[in-house]
């Protein structure tokens, strides 16, 4: 059995793994570190929650920890890029913890927080600077930071770089590195401008893939509940209130959904808090501490602040917004059943998101199961092809659009009755209740109902109609 005690690391290195009661290396680990320590270029395909970061971080500190070469004022000698500022904590706090016996000076450089601190801590040079691409390329613009002497490159997270737009900051940096380094390029997945990026800064790179690209953990329990949107708050609130929700991580598509959503929690008497980019680094952290520490068990996050979350014993993920990118999926649901622990993912799928579960479902190449429900599952799936074939020419006139769908209120809307009359002083305004039924009407219409889930069929309040989304 392969122990990083025969791995070649130097005995500083492996006391401090001892004292962190690490013995056995994941698969990542075993595979990526001698290679690394070889000084080879290394493309790395995990997912998170696979020990990535310590598959990197242990031969940089062993390599450091040989060497007798000092920082030049404003240099780095060890470069490493991550995509969100929590991620970028977490590397530097591994950097902490293995290298604590030995003499090493690393430096976060992150948004959000002022910029004077950095450059200061970078003024004398630095071992291992960690940072953010926005941050670094502003630290550089003021020149308080050069790369001609970066030995090793570190690309971490390299696909959420590119669905957070970060590729052309990138390419920016990596001309300014020099060209005889050696650089570790790890992703979750690999989209072909990944891998165009991947062969433009590596050299005979070796590949280290521990699971197939794009699936899922497979010891996660995944499932998907079909609900409106008006229905999703109740249905959220039913499964966080459940005895087997340990710790919970619930994911919304914008800043103002996470808020959004944490007010109706709280309303509900479900604690919760958000973290997301336009909260301050310090709430951030106060935030993450209280999560970590068990004084919230529910966090409500968004996707790029989400990324970088290290946190065990979350128990349940719950999409409360399907991603519209699939891999996106894959991360999400991997910040359960972390260390070899089962976890559970729901899903809360309205009627406009069944095309995004479908494109989940064959990059995983798994069908996720729908909980119960008014319909059998080939009758949801088949529902998700019908919003596709909708889209083509809608808006035009005698185009139908699926009942009970919301009306976008800049276009102009279509009545069964007829077209409306134009709008003047004293006329009806779009949006109002009009009777003969149709698109706009408030008409009821019965509902999938979700089997077995008794916060679905809710009473109403006095006086209010039964209807669809458009009336609520």
């Amino acid at each position: 059995m392969t122990t990083f005690d025969t791995l070649g690391l130097a005995e500083p290195i492996i006391r401090a793994l001892h004292e962190e009661r690490y013995e056995t290396p994941t698969p990542i680990q075993a595979q990526a570190i001698p290679p690394v320590l070889a000084g080879r270029d290394l493309v790395g395909i995990a997912q998170t929650g696979t020990g990535k970061t310590a598959a990197f971080a242990l031969p940089i500190l062993n390599r450091l920890a040989a060497s007798t070469v000092r920082s030049q004022p404003k240099s780095v000698r060890v470069l490493i890029l991550a995509p969100t500022r929590e991620l970028g904590s977490q590397i530097v706090d591994s950097f902490h913890a293995y290298g604590r016996h030995i003499r090493i000076k690393t430096t976060l450089a992150i948004g959000g927080v002022p910029i004077g601190k950095q450059m200061r801590a970078l003024a004398g040079g630095v071992d291992v600077l960690v940072a953010t691409p926005g941050r670094l390329i502003d630290l550089y613009n003021q020149r308080a930071v050069r790369f001609d002497q970066v030995e090793v490159f570190v690309l971490d997270e390299a696909d959420r770089m590119l669905d957070m737009g970060f590729i052309r900051d990138i390419r920016k940096i990596v001309a300014l590195v020099p060209k005889a380094r050696q650089t570790l390029f790890f992703s979750a997945t690999m989209p072909p401008e990944i891998a165009r990026l991947a062969d433009d800064m590596l050299a005979n790179p070796v590949t280290v893939a521990v699971t197939p690209a794009a699936t899922t953990v497979e010891i996660i329990e995944q499932s998907a509940i079909r609900v409106d949107k008006a229905g999703k708050p109740g249905v959220l609130a039913g499964i966080l209130a459940g005895d087997a929700v340990v710790r919970a991580l619930v994911f919304t598509r914008t800043k103002h959904g996470a808020d959004r959503v944490v007010r109706g929690l709280v309303q509900a008497g479900i604690p919760a808090e958000a973290i997301h980019g336009n909260k301050t680094q310090g709430n951030r952290e106060r935030t993450m501490a209280a999560f970590r520490s068990g004084k919230i068990k529910t966090l409500v996050a968004t996707d790029i602040a989400a990324r970088g979350i290290d946190v065990d014993g979350i128990s349940h993920v719950v999409n409360y917004d399907l991603p519209n990118i699939a891999e996106t999926y894959v991360h999400r649901i991997g910040r359960t059943a972390r260390a070899g622990a089962e976890g559970v993912a729901i899903s809360l799928v309205s009627r406009d998101e069944l095309p995004f579960l479908r494109d989940i479902e064959r990059l995983i190449r798994l069908q996720v199961p729908f909980a119960g429900g008014g319909l059998s599952d080939e009758q949801l799936r088949e529902e998700a092809v019908r919003p596709a074939r909708q889209q083509k020419g809608n808006g035009r006139r005698g185009q139908q659009r699926p009942r009970g769908e919301r009306q976008e209120q800049n276009r102009s809307p279509r009545f069964a009755d007829g077209p409306p009359k134009k709008r003047g002083r004293g006329r009806q305004k779009y949006g109002e209740k009009r009777t003969g039924g149709g698109n706009g009407s408030a008409q009821s219409r019965p509902e999938a109902g979700i089997g077995g889930v008794g916060f679905m069929n809710r009473p109403r309040k006095p006086g209010m109609q039964q209807g669809s989304a458009s009336t609520r």
